[in-house]
This record gives C-alpha cells, sequence and structure tokens, in this order.
C-alpha cells in the first residue's frame, strides 16, 4: 500500500481527486465505460467535490455503485446514502442522466441500494450486477472503529458475496450521530447492506480518503497492527494497488516515517 499524507484535509481532497481523475481518464482511454465504487460520509466531502468538479473526465462513460446503505432508511433522510449519492456525485456530473454510453448500450450507469426494500434481496439484486464486470477503480473510507464499509469489526474476511446484510456495532452508529446524520442513537439504524471485504478488494485500484484526527487510532490500528478482522480496513494492505491519503491529523499517531509532510506535499512510503 502506498501512503500519501497531506498537510489538511482540503489538500487532501484535492490530491486525491487528481489521483482519482487521472485514473479515471487512463480506464477511459482503454474501455468504453469506467466502473467505480464510490464511499460516502463526512470525510468524502472534499474529495468529492474536487472530483466531481473535473471537466476532464467524460462522467457520460462511468458506471457507479456505492458501498453500503442503511436497511429501512429512506431516500429522503438526510443520513441516507441513496440521497448522498444522487446530490453529491450523480447530479453534478449528470451520470446516467445524459445521452452518454448508458443510453447506446443499455448499460445500467448508477445502481442504487434501496434500504426501504428487501435487503436480502437488494442486496442480491445488485450484487449480481456489480460482479458482472470488474470494478475499475473503489473509492474508500476508514470509519473510526477501523470499518471498511458497513464491515465493522470483527468484520467477515471470508465471505465471496458481493453485498452482505449486516449489523452495525455501537461505536459505528456513535459515529454517525457525532457526524450529525442523526439526532440521538436510538435513531440510527442497526442494520446496513454493505459490500463485502472481499468484493472492495476485488476492484483493480482502491482510492482510500481518510481526514481528521478522529480517524488517526483505527489509521494506526489498520497501518501498524496485525492485518486482522478486529481491524477491518487493514485488509487494504493486501491490495496490490491501493493508495491511502491521510492529512496531518489522521496520520499524527503513525511512526515518524510515515508522516513526515514536507512544505504541503506529501511523503509516500509502501508497506
Amino acid at each position: 500500500m502506498q501512503i500519501k499524507i497531506l498537510d489538511d484535509k482540503k489538500a487532501l481532497g484535492q490530491a486525491a481527486a487528481e489521483h482519482a481523475a487521472k485514473s479515471l481518464r487512463a480506464v477511459l482511454r482503454e474501455n468504453c465505460v469506467a466502473r467505480v465504487v464510490a464511499a460516502t460520509g463526512a470525510s468524502q466531502f472534499e474529495f468529492l467535490d474536487s472530483l466531481t468538479s473535473a471537466t476532464d473526465v467524460d462522467w457520460n462513460r462511468v458506471e457507479l455503485f456505492h458501498l453500503d446503505e442503511y436497511v429501512g432508511l429512506p431516500a429522503t433522510h438526510p443520513a441516507s446514502f441513496r440521497k448522498y449519492i444522487l446530490e453529491r456525485i450523480i447530479l453534478r456530473t449528470g451520470i446516467g442522466l445524459k445521452t452518454g454510453i448508458g443510453h447506446k448500450t443499455g448499460i445500467t450507469q448508477y445502481h442504487l441500494l434501496d434500504g426501504e426494500g428487501d435487503p436480502e434481496e437488494v442486496a442480491k439484486r445488485v450484487g449480481s450486477e456489480l460482479i458482472s464486470r470488474p470494478i475499475d477503480i473503489a473509492f474508500v473510507g476508514i470509519g473510526e472503529n477501523g470499518h471498511l464499509a458497513f464491515n465493522d469489526p470483527p468484520a467477515d474476511f471470508a465471505s465471496e458475496e458481493p453485498y452482505l446484510v449486516v449489523q452495525l456495532d455501537e461505536a459505528c452508529r456513535k459515529q454517525q450521530v457525532n457526524e450529525g446524520w442523526f439526532s440521538q442513537l436510538a435513531d440510527v439504524p442497526m442494520r446496513a447492506i454493505s459490500m463485502s471485504i472481499r468484493q472492495i478488494l476485488r476492484a483493480k485500484e482502491i482510492i482510500a480518503v481518510v481526514p481528521e484526527e478522529r480517524k488517526a487510532r483505527a489509521v494506526q490500528a489498520c497501518l501498524e497492527e496485525e492485518i486482522s478482522p478486529l481491524a477491518p480496513a487493514s485488509a487494504l494492505r493486501n491490495h496490490p494497488n491501493a493508495t491511502l491519503y491521510l492529512d496531518r491529523d489522521s496520520a499524527a499517531l503513525l511512526k515518524a516515517s510515515k508522516r513526515s509532510v514536507s512544505q504541503g506535499l506529501f511523503r509516500e512510503d509502501n508497506l
């Protein structure tokens, strides 16, 4: 895994977005469609703001999936990841809304996880679309408890299913309250549909965007401790083409060799 550390989350978001746009352009030079998985949450704001502003990416040739969704939450709820994906990616880029590759080939350009449907059926249906062809790039984050997507510890490292219906632990649910998505813990759903660890690792490239001090302990555990279901995002270290973007705050607990930053530029290390 390659680590890139920036001064702050704005610089992190811009650098990660430039990387993502470059990767998307490279895929689109070789293929008619780029198949992408996107993370949601407050940690992705700066990254997605910068990426969706890229004018040199042909968004009409991008096919989009997302990592997870709460079970039972309507798409109108502020915390809905369908709402997030629509507002922060689809409507900003026009994916699937203009005359593009989807209209020419019959490809559905975005696949939203319906949290109000039967979760097992939704997982199976969208999962079948997901595995129909390889995923080119996955954009992911890391939770405060080290989760990857909604795979809370101890995560299932063995399942071959593309999506799982999972129980959310209390630390994960508290994070959602602290980020302002819900007013109280009781409002946070207990279950979610989540892309599995093995499915995330099947992406040809992974770009992980993890800013802020509240993620520092999880980053340390995932990078410096044993690769383990107890630190789900540690699985990223098994991927041959993964890049982790941190800022000074999220990298604060890492060994000095990994957190040296000079004049706003990043330092690269290979794990």
